[in-house]
């Protein structure tokens, strides 16, 4: 049986070991070691990644207490030299170290129990037993955890009983009666953990709470530790001198100014409105004049899909017949009437017909709408609708 030295040294990166398996799958090669440093997929941690004997490390998971660990291919000698990469471990524990005291203290301050916990590669995420987190709780929780990373707090692993474990404060009681790995977070918890941690609180650096989500009775919380926040800070804070520089203001009148814009962008809107209402009311009395029969059809070049309702509507107020319009640009198809002929009912004829030019939409009998994949497609529909209609132009 390997002995899993990322229990009691989670600080090797390097060390000396040799093959005791060699098995080929069908996706893969895979082989036991010894002594392994790298851990296995488990508890919401991701495995470690790295090399042995100069061979890439692609997966590392535990069956029937034996680590696998997934290589390239096999190397030459049995005798391997074993290099995890650090970068990732480093991350994994000030991660999974931070989850425990983020869940410490949320229970502490919400009364909230940690349910699960997921350590993916851009964040993690722990899911706690309540509804809604406000954000002045949120506040709380996040100042108190950075305040607990500050103190500097020894983070302890140790192996105990069953009758030992039932003695100590756990968050919850193990389901395992046997080897069973305690860490303790130095005046904040003890938590039953296979997973691998710093040595101290103040290695995690600093967390941040990203947000929240409510699944389904619970809640979800997004964050990120040490380096990662760190990252995170830069990246919004590259963001935000770009916004800042663009608008010629400071980070505090940013919102001011975002409100100002805001305000300018609904009065230039309600302008525009009224300008396409006046040529709306211009354009059909052009296209009425110009009708033959019951139908006025149209094709735009870049008319949206809104603005061709509009006009539609408009001109099926003052028009009884059909009104058949397409855009170029956005690939739609709109068809409007307004009970002439009475025979014409929009939101039909399109559910039947559109299948065949790979067309989706639908509609009212009044008012039908459709996009195509293409424009080709649109107006070829066009045509077809056209026809049926019996415009001939």
């Amino acid at each position: 049986m390997t002995q899993k030295i990322y229990y009691d040294a989670a600080y090797t990166r390097e060390w000396h070991t040799h093959i005791t398996n060699r098995v080929t799958k069908e996706d893969s090669v895979y082989v036991t070691l010894a002594e392994t440093a790298f851990y296995p997929h488990g508890g919401g941690q991701s495995c470690d990644l790295g090399q042995i004997g100069g061979i890439a490390v692609l997966d590392v998971n535990l069956e029937d207490g034996e680590v696998w660990h997934k290589l390239e291919r096999f190397p030459e000698q049995d005798e391997v030299h074993c290099e995890l990469d650090w970068e990732r471990r480093f991350d994994h524990m000030q991660q999974h170290t931070g989850q425990h005291l983020l869940s410490a203290i949320t229970l502490k301050l919400t009364d909230a129990m940690t349910l699960s916990f997921h350590l993916g590669t851009d964040y993690a995420t722990i899911d706690v037993a309540t509804e809604t987190l406000d954000l002045e709780q949120l506040a709380e929780v996040e100042q108190e955890v950075n305040r607990q990373i500050v103190r500097n707090a020894p983070v302890r692993s140790s192996w105990v009983t069953a009758e030992e474990a039932a003695r100590l404060p756990l968050v919850k009681q193990p389901t395992v009666t046997e080897d069973i790995r305690i860490v303790e977070i130095e005046g904040v918890e003890y938590n039953a953990c296979g997973g691998t941690h710093v040595a101290a609180t103040g290695e995690i650096g600093i967390i941040k709470l990203l947000k929240t989500e409510k699944i389904k009775s619970n809640t979800r919380i997004y964050f990120k530790c040490g380096t990662r926040a760190v990252n995170e800070f830069a990246a919004i804070q590259q963001v935000l001198n770009g916004i800042t520089t663009k608008l010629k203001t400071s980070r505090d009148e940013l919102l001011e100014r975002i409100e100002k814009m805001e305000q300018e962008q609904k009065h230039l809107q309600s302008e525009l409105n009224t300008l396409k209402a006046t040529n709306d009311a211009y354009y059909a009395e052009e296209l009425l004049a110009a009708r033959e029969g019951l139908v006025i059809a149209q094709i735009f070049e870049d008319k949206s899909l809104k603005d061709m309702q509009s006009l539609a509507t408009k001109l099926t107020e003052e028009h009884e017949g059909l009104v058949l319009f397409a855009s170029i640009s956005e690939a739609k198809v709109v068809l409007a009437q307004n009970g002439q002929p009475p025979e014409w009912a929009c939101g039909p004829f399109f559910k039947g017909n559109l299948g065949a030019y790979q067309g989706k939409g639908g509609g009212s009998e009044k008012i039908a709408q459709a996009g195509f994949a293409s424009s080709e497609d649109a107006l070829a529909f066009y045509e077809f609708t056209k026809e049926q209609l019996g415009h001939h132009s």
